[in-house]
């Protein structure tokens, strides 16, 4: 990696797979590929390197616990949890470069115009008991700097402060709008309910039709795993995550596990909100 501005201008590149018939163009590498090997990346600002395997993740709480200074979820929609950069094998880092630790940086958004991202991370990236700028910079400071395309020296010595972070929440936000796991599962007749119970096949069944591969449901907030709080998404990325473009994959192929909550039939609740926590 040099100090020198990164644009990602993609050439001409070459396959170089030992099990290649022939040489032939590839752009960009998709990440987790023979060709996103380090020894074959020229450029690990370009080629996601670190992290390829992306874990887009959605969370449904009931209450913020912040109510009364109108932190509120959205209504109809499930929340952004964030956009994680595993290892090609299933397994993870975190807290890669101490020194991009988190600040309160919901100040930093008007003066580098940025007021529009601002609102929209206000209303779907929310946080649960404590101010929403917290969970941002969490996600930030645990896993923006794990990937090799965030790099803040992937930006170059003439970019703009916190182009790094106004980016991943960019990046992360532009992959989460492809994933209305609220509809998706309404569409399927599972909806937010105090009284029934679902099945977690139903639940995955419903979202793999949509998704086309299988997600990962998330069961937890009790001991006996029998409450739906979270999905995960999983994709290999095709050159930067900024770029957006990548493969969906299968959670178990991916090496996840398909699910945590309780398998027994109707065993699953997907709570209502509390009343007046969102709007």
């Amino acid at each position: 990696m040099t100090p020198d501005n990164h644009t990602c201008a993609i050439g001409e590149q070459w396959s170089n797979c030992a099990d290649a018939e022939r040489r032939e163009p590839v752009e960009p590498v998709l990440s987790c590929s023979c060709e996103a090997a380090l020894d074959k990346v020229k450029d690990t600002c370009c080629t996601e390197t670190y992290g390829g395997l992306l874990v887009a993740t959605q969370l449904w709480s009931t209450f913020t616990g912040l109510e009364s200074h109108g932190q509120l979820y959205p209504k109809h929609a499930w929340g952004i949890h964030g956009l994680w950069p595993d290892f090609c094998n299933g397994s993870y880092t975190q807290y890669c470069d101490l020194s991009r630790q988190g600040e309160p940086i919901d100040q930093w958004f008007g003066p580098y115009g940025k007021l529009d991202l601002l609102a929209y991370m206000n209303r779907y990236w929310v946080s649960q008991s404590d101010p929403n700028w917290v969970f941002w910079a969490h996600e930030f400071s645990k896993h923006a700097t794990c990937y090799s395309t965030f790099q803040a020296e992937c930006y170059g010595p003439k970019a703009a402060q916190h182009s790094d972070l106004f980016d991943f929440f960019e990046t992360v936000i532009t992959w989460q709008r492809r994933l209305p796991t609220f509809r998706w599962l309404a569409d399927a007749g599972i909806r937010p309910s105090n009284s029934t119970g679902y099945t977690v096949s139903e639940v995955q069944a419903a979202l793999t039709e949509r998704f086309n591969e299988t997600e990962a449901g998330r069961g937890s907030a009790d001991n006996g795993r029998t409450v739906l709080n979270e999905v995960w998404y999983y994709y290999h990325v095709r050159g930067t995550p900024q770029r957006a473009e990548g493969r969906k994959l299968d959670a178990a192929a991916a090496g996840g596990r398909l699910t945590t909550c309780a398998t027994a039939e109707g065993a699953v609740k997907y709570y209502e909100r509390t009343e007046g926590s969102e709007n």
